[in-house]
């Protein structure tokens, strides 16, 4: 079994519940009540946690046109980074508020801190753990940092070679950190099924010894789903009130209700995983007499003998197990059998 992490008293990896994450990212539109109202929503929609993104657009880049920053395809075409950053960041004065939010009502909250600046801020909240984004998978000074810390870190994986993730694993376990768990991403925005390659799930868990999952960008929850059942340990999902609501991360977030039926999906996926067992159910104990037996189907006179005229392998299964018809065959009837009457070992010599 993979070396699992602990977040909390709750333990994420093989032999536990999948530990699923709502991120918030810019869903709250630049509104902190609708920001704490997600949060609210994500808990009664079976998130374990909410996540938020700690920077600024300058702690993550600079305010530049060139051609260097432009955004040229994809969802937010048509922006500069520094453009797309400022609509998207969550104040930093908010998430104090929101992680008392998140406390009180029960629900681990999470945030992926971009800079030093970030993780120094978060380490003032007295954070539990850290996410580090497929984009600074690279960043090896910053994960080095982070790492120190001593806490439990997710990583996704999007865009990284399997080289790149070796060294991002090294950096966190050159501080002496071991609590890492590490989630295939596809980082485009939406992602689609055909580029999600769930199998490397599985390989990045037998690879680093880790728990894994899916930081899942598609529509639907189809991946997410798979994905459990293929042994993600997190799934992690856009999540916002309405797609309605304009924002950067709109157009690829769940809506509560579809976030409530993936969880539920979920569930019922890892209940039907269950363990390996060849027993019975109570419900598979009340079918097994619909199984096949022998059959007496002409009335028998006592000393006539049994033949495959008079006898038959058919449902119920009262009778003698099927497998001992040729054995039965040329016996001579002990007693009178009735048509209809299941075949027991008395009956005949």
């Amino acid at each position: 079994m993979n070396r699992n992490i602990c977040v909390k008293q709750r333990e994420i990896g093989d032999g536990s519940p999948c530990y699923i994450i709502a991120e918030m990212s810019a869903n709250h539109a630049g509104d902190i009540n609708r920001a704490i109202e997600i949060i609210h929503a994500a808990k009664e929609s079976g998130a374990d946690c909410i996540k938020l993104q700690t920077y600024t657009p300058d702690t993550i880049t600079i305010d530049c046109n060139n051609d260097y920053f432009q955004v040229k395809k994809g969802t937010w075409e048509g922006e500069t980074l520094y453009q797309l950053y400022q609509k998207a960041y969550t104040p930093w004065e908010w998430q104090g508020r929101l992680k008392q939010e998140a406390d009180k009502i029960g629900i681990d909250f999470l945030s992926t801190p971009f800079d030093r600046t970030a993780v120094d801020f978060l380490e003032e909240l007295e954070v539990d753990f850290y996410k580090i984004a497929s984009f600074e998978l690279v960043d090896i000074p910053l994960i080095q940092y982070i790492a120190a810390k001593g806490k439990p870190i997710i990583m996704s994986t999007g865009m990284g070679s399997l080289g790149e993730i070796e060294e991002a694993v090294a950096a966190v376990r050159s501080q002496g950190n071991e609590n890492i768990c590490l989630l295939k991403c596809s980082s485009a925005y939406p992602a689609v099924s055909a580029e999600m390659n769930l199998k490397t799930i599985q390989h990045l868990k037998e690879t680093f010894n880790v728990p894994a999952g899916l930081s899942d960008h598609s529509m639907g929850s189809i991946g997410a789903v798979a994905a459990v059942a293929m042994g993600a340990n997190v799934i992690e999902k856009h999540f916002c009130l309405s797609r309605k609501i304009e924002n950067p991360d709109a157009s690829f977030s769940m809506e509560p209700q579809e976030f409530k039926s993936m969880v539920e999906d979920i569930r019922t996926v890892e209940k039907a995983i269950g363990k390996v067992s060849y027993s019975l159910s109570e419900r598979e104990k009340s079918s097994i007499i619909f199984r096949k037996s022998i059959f007496v189907t002409q009335s028998i006179k006592k000393g006539e003998i049994l033949t495959e005229e008079n006898t038959r392998v058919i449902r119920p299964g009262y009778g003698l197990q099927p497998k001992y018809y040729h054995d039965i065959l040329g016996r001579k009837a002990a007693t009178d059998i009735e048509r209809g009457t299941p075949l027991a070992w008395n009956m005949f010599e």
